[in-house]
């Protein structure tokens, strides 16, 4: 498990690309019959991905969170972007179709991951963060999910918006995650884009094409930075930035929270005009 620390505003402002990538960017994160883990010092938060080919994957707690099993202090969001695929939490079994989502609470101590079809391998998103309050496993079917259509084709930015765990959907302690698609011919996230300093946030981008790539725009308004992502990369967003992007191709990518407000809408919106 990589472990990063915070990076302040000033010091993130005189980053050069590679320092942009090295602090922010998390890639390589889904490999073959691995569990790949980057925990972040903001909030806390573990980003994650596990991709079972030819055998079950553990996940397994590790020595920098001092605890007996992964999920000791801690709860977990799950999100299928593959082929068909299984989580044993302790002892029950739950089969993710992709886009398919499962909450996992503080105080399961095993997770397995698995894959139906080793020649469409499942694909897992993970995202935890610590948790004080117990919830149980909880499911959810992508047309389960509570969802909304945002944004026009004339803006660049038609987008369904697909809310799993979240006040109103799979309960939880503080973690809040979702995924937005985008329709053919648009190609904006997040815009106009915001901020929340109540809570950092990571993107994870998939179903981008071969060869394409996102644009994703961090920092704060009045200085943007971009970082270049690729099909299966993610992005560690500070509480203090945006967190936005355009691609090359319409694309998916998903979404996630954890910090100390726990309601999906708290915002503090910037008008494009203002962004520099």
């Amino acid at each position: 498990m990589e472990i990063r620390f915070e990076h302040g505003i000033k010091e993130t402002a005189a980053m050069q690309t590679d320092e942009l990538r090295s602090s922010f960017l998390v890639d390589k994160l889904m490999q073959d019959d691995k569990i790949q883990l980057v925990y972040s010092h903001y909030d806390r938060v573990i980003v994650g991905g596990a991709r079972p080919v030819r055998q079950q994957l553990f996940l397994d707690t590790h020595p920098e969170l001092r605890a007996a099993y992964f999920l000791l202090r801690r709860e977990l969001g799950i999100i299928n972007v593959g082929g068909r695929g299984k989580i044993i939490a302790d002892d029950a079994v739950y089969e993710l179709n992709k886009l398919d989502c499962l909450y996992v609470g503080k105080g399961v101590q095993k997770v397995y991951f698995e894959s139906v079809d080793a020649k469409e391998p499942a694909v897992f998103y993970l995202l935890s963060s610590p948790a004080h309050a117990v919830h149980p496993v909880q499911f959810a079917r992508k047309e389960d999910a509570e969802n909304a259509v945002l944004g026009s084709l004339q803006t660049s930015n038609e987008r369904t918006i697909y809310r799993y765990i979240h006040e109103n959907g799979l309960k939880s302690c503080q973690l809040v995650m979702g995924l937005t698609i985008l329709n053919t011919g648009s190609v904006w996230n997040t815009m106009p884009a915001h901020t929340h300093t109540r809570r950092m946030e990571a993107y994870f981008y998939f179903d981008v094409p071969e060869g394409q790539r996102v644009l994703h725009f961090m920092g704060q308004p009045q200085e943007t930075r971009h970082i270049v992502v690729a099909n299966h990369e993610a992005v560690i967003s500070p509480p203090w930035s945006i967190h936005a992007g355009c691609g090359t191709s319409n694309y998916g990518f998903i979404w996630g929270m954890a910090g100390e407000n726990y309601t999906y809408s708290d915002m503090n919106a910037v008008a494009i005009a203002d962004l520099r």
